[in-house]
């Protein structure tokens, strides 16, 4: 569910970044923190088991 949750909001972030080009990561977190690139880790990583979770589901 967590990972249903971190996707999601990085949906709506890609979609700000293209619709208004406000980076909402960036505006929280700081442009180029240690908190920012920990949030896109966090992003990569729920992306890579959702794509799994989504290959192996039967």
């Amino acid at each position: 569910m967590l990972v249903g949750w971190v996707v999601a909001l990085a949906a709506v972030n890609w979609g700000l970044i293209g619709v208004l080009n406000v980076n909402l990561v960036e505006a929280v977190l700081g442009s180029g923190s240690v908190l920012t690139r920990a949030a896109y880790v966090l992003v990569g990583v729920a992306g890579v088991y959702k794509l799994y979770s989504l290959m192996v589901k039967k």
